[in-house]
């Protein structure tokens, strides 16, 4: 099982490093952001390549994931692995849940990740790496250090609605996003003298809500005919229906329920960043321009990665200063 930890409650503000001190620990804080969240591969790839190495790793949801895959060492497996995801191989992770709680249960991602990405115990990585979930209970954030990676990893991306809570004891656990999508404070609590954030939501509130519909446009990678005749199935089905009958003498229908929820998730988790960085800002703050990619397009990789290898492009100037030589791994 997974140690819990409650998040502390410090008002600090972060002490500028000092260049001619002692080598210093460098953390990485990887926000929440579902599908936006592939951009954290470029960005990790990105400060490597610039000779910064994060010494301590804290993830929130999709960070989470992607931060316990690079501290177990297997990042170049798994970005293998997620580029070539597409349209059906997503909808072959989707286990439906039989008994409420969320769509999915998400065992079957989870027997993929332990299976080929990751596993252990989260005290035996390498690097210093701690996740963040919300107890559903009560509200609490709670911060998951010790134990099961993958038990910690599956908890902090149990997102609302979409994958089922995690009982841990008398506490059903949920997505780390809800109370913390940026983990800035989680990293200066582990030591950190120089925190790197990525925040995923910078630019996703405001965009055009675009309707979702499954049957509106064949999706990338999958295959013509079977697509054809999916889509001519369903279509006939629904014009054949009183429904179908119905609809056609409506006028277009407002943002459809996954508009609703998605754009909602999006409005919280831009609000909550903003207020929680403003108590407790990071030293550099990375912003991937990701609003075009919508929140379960876990197909559009590449897409999120390059994103990410831009964002810290665009920092570098900002970010040397900090890093004296011999300051990183």
């Amino acid at each position: 099982m997974v140690a819990l930890r409650h998040a502390e409650q410090k008002d600090e503000t972060p002490l500028a490093p000092a260049l001619d001190s002692e080598p210093m620990n460098i953390g990485l804080a990887l926000g929440s952001g579902s599908a936006r969240g592939w951009a954290h591969i470029g960005i990790i790839r990105a400060l490597a390549e610039n000779g910064i190495e994060p010494h301590i790793i804290c993830g929130s949801s999709i960070g989470a994931l992607v931060g316990a895959v690079h501290a177990s060492g297997r990042l170049d497996e798994f970005e293998a692995w997620v580029r070539a995801l597409d349209w059906w191989s997503i909808v072959r992770f989707m286990d439906p849940a039989l008994a409420g709680g969320g769509f999915m249960e998400g065992e079957h991602l989870m027997k993929v990740l332990s299976e080929h990405l990751f596993g252990g115990d989260i005290q035996d990585l390498p690097v210093t790496f701690a996740t963040v979930a919300t107890n559903l209970r009560t509200g609490q954030e709670l911060w998951l250090q010790q134990g099961s990676l993958l038990e910690a990893v599956r908890a902090s991306i149990a997102l609302p609605g979409l994958f089922t809570p995690v009982r841990h004891g008398d506490s059903w656990l949920v997505d780390g996003g809800l109370v913390n999508p940026v983990p800035v404070s989680l990293c200066r609590s582990l030591g950190a003298d120089v925190i790197i954030a990525v925040n995923l939501n910078g630019d996703i509130v405001g965009r055009r809500l675009t309707t979702y519909q499954a049957v509106a446009s064949e999706p990338r990678n999958a295959s013509p005919a079977l697509w054809d005749q999916f889509t001519e199935r369903l279509q006939q089905g629904l014009k054949e229906s009183n429904l179908g009958r119905l609809m056609a003498r409506r006028e277009p229908p407002g943002p459809s329920m996954f508009d609703v929820i998605a754009s909602s998730i999006n409005i919280m988790q831009d609000r909550i960043t903003r207020s929680r960085m403003a108590g407790d800002p990071p030293d550099i703050l990375l912003a991937p321009r990701l609003g075009k990619i919508g929140l379960l397009e876990f197909d559009r990789a590449e897409e999120a990665i390059d994103e990410g290898r831009r964002a810290v492009e665009r920092m570098l100037p900002a970010i040397r200063p900090l890093l004296k030589p011999g300051s990183v791994a």
